[in-house]
């Protein structure tokens, strides 16, 4: 593995621990040249399905994309990064666990606020009343309403 700094070819692992869930590892590594540290993670390369957006486009999942949509949600709130990574690996499970090739972008959404309502409801409220593009307050008041019961 190339070191992330100084592009040495030479590091080494430092220490490895399997996820909770057992599906990745997160190694420790470390330069033998700059020896700063760094972390890797390995998990296993699955084919995801497609996602079809509401225009009708057709693009590759990417995990990225939805982190950053869950990390923009979740901005300064009490969520910690492992419970994020756990929420983002039970969408990805889901997703597989479809056996589609393609899939709505709108249930990819809805699995994220299944999702996001389990670890914060401000968070949630955040995320739908974006996804929803809610047109006036009541639909708001709603929402909100339904996640106080």
């Amino acid at each position: 593995m190339k070191c992330p700094f100084c592009s040495h070819s030479e590091t080494q692992v430092v220490e490895t621990r399997i996820s909770e869930d057992g599906d990745f590892i997160r190694r420790r590594r470390q330069c033998g040249s700059c020896e700063k540290r760094f972390t890797t993670y390995e998990r296993p390369d699955v084919n995801f399905p497609a996602i079809v957006k509401k225009d009708g486009r057709r693009i590759e999942y990417e995990r990225v994309k939805l982190l950053a949509s869950m990390n923009l949600a979740l901005r300064k709130r009490p969520v910690s990064t492992e419970q994020i990574d756990s929420a983002i690996e039970r969408i990805e499970e889901k997703l597989l666990n479809l056996g589609l090739r393609e899939v709505q972008s709108t249930r990819i959404g809805e699995l994220v606020m299944r999702e996001l309502k389990k670890l914060d409801k401000v968070a949630y409220v955040r995320f739908a009343s974006v996804y929803r593009s809610f047109e006036d307050i009541d639909e708001f008041k709603t929402l909100v309403d339904e996640v106080q019961r």
